[in-house]
């Protein structure tokens, strides 16, 4: 197949999206099948090699300028040359433009309403290119944020369309109830216009399903995978202290203030000897005082010593980060529809806690690589992190169940097989056939 996937950067850090849709384009192309991995927003920024393309369309700045400058809505797409240059967009990311949703209704919206928003001159500069390229079979938007693109692609390149949901009700959910509830009727009238929906896990299907108002039978679950290249999962023995981690981004929905409860609760209540806390992930600016905040908690227990932020981690990093810890927990309260860290975890044998909601609780089916926690509970937390301190045999043989389960469900080759699946389901067994080799592969 030749397939074009739009995939959404997200400034200058890591996210799971991106990493995905990476993954999953770098599986595909191994295979023999084309595909041109087009991003929007900004370039992304991924832990493997990046397989998307030099271009960058509904690039942030342009997006933004035309949402407040009515002139630039107007004005010859040459004359955006300068802030669609992909350097720059990516400078300005790095200066942590914010990507606060409370500030960004009005602009969710016009992105929204696709050909009749603001960014409406957006979309014509990407419809004309891609009617420039050799035809594709298939149009994959990352998610359902983009919608407003389907009906324009798919008149203009007279393919199927297929949108990823893979997070952004987060991101909807923070909006004010009016601009939510008119964005989320927006996505419903665009939705005749997509011929699938594909969800992360089974979870958010059909959660997906009812939130949004559409069809459960057009959602597809495709897990979601990673590349299992540099992760081992190395015997395990406890030489020094018991060492619970934390691997995500740095922000109340990931749940590391839960966390620090927790470890409160285990020393202070549950009597767990002296021990360590450590966390690792992208700490946007608008959150360094959350971060602040924990630490002055930590502080004041007296166990800010045994608490330590190793900051953002590039892959290498990861793995000696999560090869370092006994057990991880991010304890979101956020019902996640991912949970890429707990593959990563798996990957290397670490065992896990995690709340009892999202696609944990099927992860924890399919792999029993942890044990599971009632959400938001930060004493149940601590007594099932207690449970693995206590016996390193239990922790032990919960990471090696994990180590096989991520690689029998959630690697890249599991995700791209379902993916291929769901293709052949709307385009015929063309979607199974590799059709030439790509380069670099």
């Amino acid at each position: 197949m030749r397939l074009l996937h739009l995939t959404a950067g997200a400034g200058g850090m890591y996210c799971g999206s991106c990493l995905r849709d990476n993954a999953l384009a770098t599986e595909l192309l191994v295979r023999g099948h084309d595909v041109s991995l087009l991003p929007v927003y900004t370039p992304t920024r991924t832990d493997e090699a990046n397989r998307s393309d030099g271009h960058v369309f509904f690039g942030g700045l342009s997006v933004y300028l035309q949402q407040h400058v009515p002139l630039l809505r107007r004005t010859p797409a040459v004359l955006d040359f300068l802030w669609d240059i992909p350097a720059v967009i990516k400078a300005a990311a790095g200066r942590g433009v914010s990507v606060d949703p409370h500030a960004l209704g009005e602009l969710t919206l016009s992105t929204l309403r696709g050909e009749d928003g603001f960014q409406a001159k957006e979309v014509r500069k990407l419809v004309h290119y891609l009617e420039g390229q050799p035809p594709f079979d298939a149009i994959l938007l990352p998610v359902s944020l983009l919608i407003g693109l389907a009906a324009p692609i798919k008149r203009a390149l007279g393919r199927p369309v297929v949108c990823t949901l893979q997070g952004e009700d987060l991101f909807l959910d923070a909006l004010s109830a009016a601009h939510r509830d008119e964005a989320k009727a927006l996505i419903r009238g665009h939705a005749p216009k997509v011929d699938a929906f594909v969800a992360t896990s089974d979870y958010y299907a059909a959660y997906m399903a009812t939130y949004l108002g559409i069809d459960r039978a057009k959602i597809h679950t495709v897990p979601i995978g990673i590349s299992l290249d540099g992760h081992e999962p190395a015997p395990r023995e406890r030489s020094g202290p018991f060492t619970l981690g934390y691997l995500a981004r740095i922000a109340p929905e990931k749940g590391l203030h839960l966390l620090a409860e927790a470890y409160r609760i285990l020393r202070q209540e549950l009597g767990l000897p002296p021990s360590r806390l450590r966390a690792a992930g992208y700490l946007a600016p608008e959150h360094r005082a959350y971060l602040a905040e924990i630490e002055g908690r930590l502080r004041g227990w007296g166990l800010a010593d045994e608490f330590h932020y190793d900051g953002e981690v590039d892959r290498t990093g990861k793995i000696a980060f999560l090869n370092s810890l006994d057990v991880l927990s991010v304890p979101s309260p956020y019902a996640e529809p991912k949970g890429l860290y707990l593959l990563e975890a798996m990957a290397n044998g670490v065992p896990w806690v995690e709340p009892r909601h999202g696609a944990f609780v099927e992860m924890h089916e399919k792999t029993g690589g942890g044990l599971l926690f009632t959400p938001g509970d930060a004493a149940d937390l601590a007594r099932q992190v207690l449970t693995l301190a206590s016996d390193p045999g239990r922790a032990a043989d919960l990471g090696r169940r994990g180590a096989t389960g991520v690689r029998a469900h959630y690697s890249a080759a599991r995700m791209a097989d379902r993916a291929l699946e769901v293709y052949a389901g709307l385009f015929g067994d063309a979607a199974a056939r590799p059709v030439r080799a790509a380069a670099g592969a």
